[in-house]
């Protein structure tokens, strides 16, 4: 009884704070858009453009808002305070070998940026070789791709500032760690590909205006060589005819080779090129020559080339390509198709490290050369795994172990005793042994079998009340594996179940799987997860009242997608920088690049399918949807904030409930990536506090 007055008093009180609301008034314009016919609504486009007055000022008064709703949860800052010491552990990376030193980055617990350190051998005594956090004052600089040169000399590595994709590169020395004067500016979704004394990259012109929100064209690839200045950078590749397209290089290990990669917008896959990087040739040469399957090249074998690849093979297939003779009929399979997914490929100390999805859980096998197998590395349970870094004359390779709630664990693997033993294991401030995870499998609509993952306390009772937050992607061909996050404990620690369902669309089976939820098939996404959740309910795990959905980006348009088909599905949503406005996403950025993805609102037939499912184009007046936080950046510059903008806009406006529906618009930041922890952590308690708030819960 006293748990049920507890309830009451919750949820009541709760209700009528969301009742004292007062939102922002936002302006609505008259602006109308004819697409085939049909006469379509955009009163908050002004919402579009960031850089204006009139947003800087709606920002911080919707933030206003927010900021006094989070401020009155009376357990908000005890959150905050077990998110600190949740991830108050040290953090490390596998080591990665780099002529006579050994590179990996620390995070001690609460630093903003983890550290690259550098150590002569495995037992030296690690020094310091690059901090982020000393970069900026509030942490909002990190690290993105490292790429040390063919002759482990120097290093390239990238810096983004305040969470955007424009990335700057810088070149160290690896054995003085001397800064060189080298500087690369407008990069952006690219790394350095060296050869000889310099690398390749891809550019953009400087932008002119809209730096965070205007569409990215005419990207080009050059040559920069050490010591000199980037307007001296020699052009490799340009495609004046095909402004959407993108471009990248990279080098064999041998040098021997380039090997351009070619996407562009609305198509599958990728077309590929080669060249033989001392000069002789002077143009690429076809080696894909059309678009629609995946295709990537592992390395080459003498002058043949290592391709995995999905033609003829949904599941991938590594096979054996002379590239004087491209055609498909020539291809000679080293490592054939099989039912599971084959995720990826190393080629380290002349062994070949296949790792496969089975069910979306890792499994890892070593094969000679020639596709032999020789043996499957033996993992600890349901989990994923990541690593295999090396060069052909290594004969040890790290690699790293995870799952929900088992925190990273590094492996040393010999290549030539296929010896694997324990490198490094985490330790955490929890109990690991206090939670389960299982997977069970259950039927879509249309009665398609989906697997999902549920993670929770031992000894859980299955009385339908139990807290419950369903989290999925399901797009792009990405896989969604078991994965460990120290924020996820805090929830699970409060009898919270974590369940994460693997969705058409993504590349948990596939490019059947993955082609199965993209554009026109994409409410199959949708009808997967709406699934998923009823199977929740019918299975007693929770309720509508105590479940909240949540995703990010691809998964926040999940979330919107579904709140506007089955408001009566949760009690809470979590559409995190989600692409909400379907119609406009591809004039955007790099937007226009998701059109493979979704089709776009300039052909007829994608048009119908968008508006269909268009979060921002569902939301219908005198419906009362779930409590919602909405989250973005004011830096994301690859879903722009202005999905995020219109669609709180609009969902403030329609509104019929008593549920509050707020936004929570961080500065500095930007789609994600490189975030400061002290931001992550507080975001984590934010988002928490809401979420156990709105299902009624009173943490211990």
């Amino acid at each position: 009884m006293k748990i049920l007055l507890l309830f009451i008093v919750l949820t009541s009180f709760s209700s009528a704070l969301a009742q004292r609301l007062h939102y922002p008034i936002t302006k609505r314009g008259n602006q109308l858009d004819n697409y085939f016919g049909t006469q379509v609504a955009d009163p908050y486009r002004w919402l579009e453009n960031v850089d204006s007055a009139d947003v800087h000022t709606w920002v911080e008064e919707q933030n206003k808002v927010t900021q006094s709703y989070l401020d009155q949860i009376p357990y908000r800052e005890k959150l905050r305070a077990r998110f600190e010491q949740l991830f108050n552990y040290p953090r490390i990376s596998a080591p990665n070998k780099v002529g006579e030193y050994y590179f990996f980055s620390r995070n001690e617990g609460l630093q903003n940026q983890p550290i690259v350190y550098r150590q002569h051998g495995l037992h030296a005594t690690p020094e310091v070789f690059l901090d982020p956090n000393t970069l900026s004052s509030d942490g909002t600089a990190s690290l993105g791709s490292m790429d040390f040169s063919n002759d482990d000399r120097y290093l390239a590595y990238s810096i983004h500032k305040s969470g955007s994709d424009w990335q700057e590169i810088f070149v160290k020395e690896v054995s003085t760690g001397k800064q060189l004067t080298d500087h690369i500016e407008w990069v952006r979704y690219s790394s350095a590909s060296w050869y000889k004394d310099g690398f390749f990259y891809g550019r953009y012109d400087a932008p002119t205006s809209g730096q965070y929100t205007a569409s990215s064209d005419f990207q080009k690839i050059y040559y920069h060589k050490l010591g000199t200045p980037q307007s001296a950078d020699s052009l490799i590749f340009e495609d004046r005819n095909n402004p959407k397209r993108t471009f990248s290089v990279s080098v064999t290990e041998d040098e021997k080779y380039l090997i351009l990669y070619i996407n562009e917008g609305g198509k599958i896959g990728s077309l590929i090129s080669w060249k033989h990087a001392d000069g002789s040739d002077k143009e690429f040469k076809p080696l894909i020559s059309e678009f629609g399957h995946n295709a990537g090249v592992i390395d080459n074998l003498g002058d043949k080339f290592l391709l995995m690849t999905d033609e003829d093979a949904p599941t991938n297939r590594l096979v054996l390509v002379d590239p004087a003779t491209p055609d498909r009929s020539n291809y000679h399979d080293i490592i054939p198709a099989k039912e599971e997914k084959l995720e990826d490929v190393s080629f380290v100390g002349g062994k070949l490290i296949a790792s496969y999805l089975k069910d979306a859980s890792s499994h890892t096998y070593i094969f000679n050369a020639a596709g032999k197998l020789e043996q499957e590395i033996s993992l600890p349970g349901l989990g994923s795994v990541s690593g295999f870094v090396g060069k052909r004359k290594d004969s040890v390779v790290f690699y790293t172990f995870s799952s929900f709630a088992i925190p990273p664990t590094i492996y040393q693997y010999n290549l030539k005793t296929n010896e694997s033993v324990v490198f490094h294991k985490t330790e955490v401030p929890f109990n690991v042994n206090d939670f389960v995870t299982e997977q069970v499998f259950y039927t879509s609509k249309d009665g398609t079998r989906v697997p999902m993952f549920l993670v929770h306390k031992k000894g859980l009772e299955r009385n339908g009340k139990n807290p419950t937050k369903l989290y999925a992607y399901g797009g792009f061909n990405i896989s969604l594996t078991p994965h460990f996050s120290a924020a996820l404990i805090a929830f699970l620690e409060q009898g919270g179940i974590f369940a994460e369902p693997s969705l058409r669309g993504g590349g948990e089976y596939g490019k059947a799987w993955h082609e199965a939820g993209m554009k026109l098939h994409k409410q199959n996404v949708f009808d997967d997860f709406i699934a998923a959740a009823e199977y929740l309910f019918k299975e007693k795990y929770t309720s509508p009242d105590k479940l909240a959905i949540q995703g990010g980006s691809n998964g926040g348009l999940l979330v919107g997608a579904v709140m506007c088909q089955r408001p009566d599905l949760c009690k809470v949503a979590l559409p995190e920088v989600g692409v909400m406005d379907m119609l406009r996403y591809h004039k955007f950025t790099i937007g226009w690049g998701w059109a493979s993805e979704y089709g776009t609102s300039d052909d007829s037939t994608d048009f119908k399918n968008l508006y269909h499912y268009s979060p921002l184009h569902n939301l219908k007046p005198g419906v009362s949807y779930p409590a919602t936080l909405v989250s973005t950046a004011d830096h994301d510059d690859r879903v722009v904030p202005g999905h995020s903008f219109k669609f709180i806009a609009t969902l403030q406006h329609v509104q019929a409930g008593t549920n509050p529906t707020l936004i929570s618009i961080e500065t500095k930041a930007g789609h994600g990536g490189g975030k400061p922890l002290s931001k992550v952590i507080a975001e984590f308690a934010d988002s928490l506090a809401f979420t156990f708030y709105n299902l009624g819960v009173q943490i211990e």
